[in-house]
């Protein structure tokens, strides 16, 4: 297993069906479950902590609380998930099914390898190799 430090910036949101959707990032993104607090004697998350196992980003995400301090609606957040194999991965999520998809695996004029999918909450998500400017 590797180990990562914790990350600096998270990308956080809420799920009508958490459970499902942290089952989906693991096996379809590939995403590994750092942390999980279920709400006692139900099927909601209160919190759970996904990181990336190809560096030290991650997703932290719970249950929709509607009336909650901290609310986002389910299906409005966006991510771009850098990867070194980034056909690796969108064979595994075609494979998994359960993903939308908006583009193809398509080499980008800025030299990145890169596709679009939309999770079963209604989340964006881009994977592709450009890392960013240096």
């Amino acid at each position: 297993m590797t180990t990562h430090e914790n990350p600096t910036v998270w990308l956080t949101l809420q799920a009508h069906d958490a459970p499902a959707l942290i089952t989906f990032y693991t096996e379809a993104f590939g995403f590994t479950v750092r942390a999980r607090y279920d709400e006692e004697g139900t099927d909601r998350v209160a919190h759970a902590e996904l990181i990336w196992p190809e560096g030290s980003g991650g997703v932290m995400l719970g249950s929709h609380k509607p009336d909650g301090e901290w609310s986002t609606q389910p299906g409005t957040a966006a991510a771009y998930v850098v990867t070194s194999d980034p056909a690796a991965v969108h064979r595994r999520i075609v494979d998994h099914g359960g993903a939308r998809r908006v583009s193809d695996l398509t080499e980008k004029d800025y030299g990145s390898s890169e596709f679009a999918v939309v999770d079963p909450e209604g989340n964006q998500w881009s994977f592709g190799t450009y890392p960013g400017e240096s």
